[in-house]
C-alpha cells in the first residue's frame, strides 16, 4: 500500500486539470465535453482508504461527449491520450491492469454520455425515469451515477442527468419506503419464534436480516441510496440516528439468545418508527412494540407503516403494484444489481413469469 495516500477523487481532479484537460483542448478545439469520475470504485463513494490502492488504483476519469462529437473525436482523442499521458501521476502508475491478467492501459475513458447512462439504466434519464425505470435501477448503480465528482461540464448534459437521478420522485419514494417496511414486517416475530423452538442460529440470522433492513430503511428515509454490502455500514454510520441505533443493532447481532436480541431490536424498531413520524409523510403511527397476537414475542407491526405509506402514493401505476418494491428489495444477487448489467436486468425482469412481465 502507498504510504502517501491521497483520496482518489482528489487525485482524479488534479489529473484532469494538469494532464488530461490540456490534451482535450488540443483535440476538441471548443467542442463541449464533460470530465468526471463516476461509476465503480470506492473512491467514487468517498470510502477509499490506503487498502484501496492494492489493485485497480490510479489516476482515472471519464470524458463524456454528445453522440455526434463522440463519433467524430473519440478515436483520435483516445489515441492522443494513449500516446501522451505520462507514465505516472501523483505517485501512481497511469496505466494499470484491471481485471488481473489483462494488459495495462490508461483509464481515461471517452464515452458517449447518453449511451453510457443507457448502458447502466436501460434508458437515458433525460427528465428522469419512468416508474418502471426507477424500480429497475439498483441503488448501487444510482449511487455510482450520482456520486463521485464532475470536474468540467461544458454542455451541462452530464450535470442534468445526475440531477434527474439525485433522488426518487416523491410517489416512487413513498412506494419504496412502504416496501421496505413490508420487508421488516415479514420477519418481525421470527427472532423469537426460531429461538423458542431451539433454533438459535435461525434466530440470529433473522436478527441480522432485520438489522440490515432497518439500516437500509433509515438510509431511504434520509434520501440516501443504500450501497451494497461492503459500504452499507459506512453509509449508515453517517446518518444522525446511527449514534443511537448502531449500538442496538450491534447488540442484537452479538446477543446470546432470542430474548436479548429482542431487547436490542425493540428500541431500534421504535426509534425508526419515530423517525417515520418525524418525516410527516403519513398521519402519526404508534411507535411502541407490542405482543405478536398471544405469543411472547414483541413486534412493531411494520405492516401499518407500509399500508399508511401506500395510501399516500397517489400514482395509479405505483398504487396498482404489490408491495414488492425496487429491484434491490426483491433480488439479492450482485450479478443482477451491479454496475453495467442493465441488459441482464431487463431480460430477467421481462422474462415469462418475471416480476414485471
Amino acid at each position: 500500500m502507498n504510504t502517501a495516500f491521497r483520496p482518489g477523487l482528489a487525485l482524479a481532479r488534479d489529473f484532469h486539470a494538469e494532464a488530461v484537460a490540456p490534451l482535450l483542448d488540443r483535440v476538441l478545439a471548443g467542442t463541449p465535453y464533460a470530465a468526471a469520475l463516476l461509476g465503480w470504485g470506492s473512491e467514487v463513494q468517498g470510502f477509499d482508504t490506503p487498502r484501496s490502492t492494492d489493485h485497480a488504483w490510479g489516476p482515472r476519469l471519464q470524458v463524456f461527449l454528445a453522440p455526434a462529437d463522440h463519433r467524430a473525436h473519440a478515436a483520435a482523442l483516445t489515441a492522443l491520450l494513449d500516446r501522451e499521458l505520462p507514465e505516472r501521476f501523483g505517485g501512481y502508475p497511469v496505466r494499470f491492469a484491471f481485471p488481473g491478467g489483462t494488459a495495462p492501459r490508461h483509464w481515461v475513458d471517452v464515452l458517449d454520455t447518453g449511451a453510457h447512462f443507457a448502458a447502466q439504466l436501460g434508458e437515458v434519464p433525460d427528465g428522469g425515469l419512468p416508474v418502471g425505470g426507477w424500480l429497475a435501477a439498483p441503488w448501487q448503480v444510482l449511487r455510482e451515477l450520482t456520486g463521485g465528482a464532475v470536474f468540467h461540464d461544458g454542455a451541462g448534459v452530464l450535470t442534468s442527468y445526475r440531477e434527474h437521478l439525485r433522488w426518487y420522485p416523491d410517489p416512487v419514494w413513498r412506494y419504496v419506503l412502504a416496501c421496505q417496511w413490508q420487508r421488516l414486517h415479514q420477519e418481525e416475530p421470527f427472532v423469537g419464534r426460531c429461538g423458542e423452538v431451539g433454533d438459535d442460529l435461525g434466530s440470529a440470522v433473522t436478527a441480522a436480516r432485520q438489522a440490515r433492513e432497518l439500516m437500509r430503511l433509515c438510509l431511504l428515509m434520509r434520501r440516501v441510496y443504500p450501497p451494497y454490502g461492503k459500504w452499507l455500514g459506512s453509509a449508515f454510520a453517517a446518518l444522525p440516528e446511527a449514534a443511537e441505533l448502531a449500538p442496538l443493532l450491534s447488540g442484537a447481532l452479538a446477543a446470546r439468545g432470542w430474548r436479548e436480541r429482542e431487547r436490542q431490536l425493540s428500541p431500534a424498531y421504535e426509534r425508526v418508527a419515530r423517525l417515520h413520524n418525524e418525516l410527516e409523510l403519513t398521519e402519526p403511527l404508534a411507535p411502541e412494540v407490542h405482543p405478536f397476537y398471544e405469543r411472547p414475542f414483541l413486534v412493531l407491526g411494520a405492516e401499518r407503516f407500509c399500508a399508511a405509506l401506500l395510501a399516500t402514493v397517489g400514482d395509479p401505476e405505483l398504487a396498482a403494484l404489490p408491495p414488492v418494491g425496487s429491484v434491490d428489495q426483491y433480488a439479492d444477487s450482485t450479478d443482477l444489481t451491479a454496475h453495467g448489467f442493465a441488459d441482464r436486468r431487463r431480460r430477467y425482469l421481462a422474462r415469462p413469469g418475471g416480476p414485471v412481465n
